[in-house]
């Protein structure tokens, strides 16, 4: 069987690099996305009601 040696190596997989955190599109809160989609959900299901197809 192989020797195993324990190095650096053994980790090496778990490390991540992270240069700097960028945000490239406009920062929105969470609760903003929760509360657009809830809109849209209500819109879509009104307009399901008023103009069926």
């Amino acid at each position: 069987m192989a020797d195993k040696k324990d190095g650096f190596q053994s980790g090496a997989g778990l490390i991540r690099y992270f240069d700097e955190e960028e945000i490239e599109g406009p920062a929105m809160d969470p609760k903003l996305i929760i509360y657009i989609g809830i809109v849209l959900a209500i819109i879509v299901e009104l307009a399901q009601f008023f103009w069926p197809v």
